[in-house]
């Protein structure tokens, strides 16, 4: 888990901020954990470029990639722990 060390403050109409604890404990979370992931999801998801040029980079690498039947093999037998 990461540590938290920056804090802020953050001043809610009473309505807004009954809301977001409402769905902070329907979610099983506190409101600052909410708040948190809002921002996440809102402000620090890489944008579509940046995405793509991910993509584009793991493609150059032109790493070994069998067809899916044997992969899918692959990948149940380590889930299994069996070689």
């Amino acid at each position: 888990m990461q540590t938290l060390t920056k804090k802020t403050t953050i001043l809610f109409s009473p309505k807004m901020y009954h809301r977001l604890a409402h769905l902070a404990k329907q979610q099983g979370m506190s409101v600052a954990h909410l708040v948190r992931q809002a921002a996440i999801q809102c402000y620090l998801v890489p944008d579509r470029r940046t995405r793509l040029e991910a993509v584009e980079a793991l493609s150059a690498m032109e790493l070994p990639v069998a067809d899916w039947p044997k992969m899918e093999k692959e990948i149940v037998q380590g889930a299994l722990g069996h070689s």
